[in-house]
């Protein structure tokens, strides 16, 4: 099922918006998927560092499951989602068509 998003667009002469629904297209879903991914995992080797670099200033035992934890939560965080994405992705669709209908006027 592709991804949608509503938004609000202004006509002229009507004090209420009318709600225009943006698609994302298969590839442009998966080409989001796939950023999300890569950054999320930059993200957790990060947090990795981070938590690491915490536990051995605070003079903590350095347990593998302690950074790991550690890790998670930070990551949790911090981290960037899926559907923030594809959201974005589906704002800068609904923009672009927007601003081409507003030429076109």
């Amino acid at each position: 099922m592709a991804f949608s998003k509503s938004f609000p667009k202004t006509t002229k002469g009507s004090t209420y918006p009318s709600w225009e629904e943006v698609y994302l297209s298969d590839d442009e879903e998966r080409a989001v998927e796939e950023f999300s991914k890569k950054e999320n995992i930059e993200l957790m080797k990060g947090c990795i560092d981070i938590s690491k670099k915490i536990i051995q200033e605070k003079g903590l035992k350095d347990y593998q499951t302690d950074v790991v934890n550690m890790a998670i939560s930070l990551f949790e965080k911090i981290s960037s989602h899926v559907a923030y994405h594809k959201e974005n992705k589906a704002k800068e669709k609904f923009d672009r068509l927007y601003k081409e209908q507003q030429k076109n006027l």
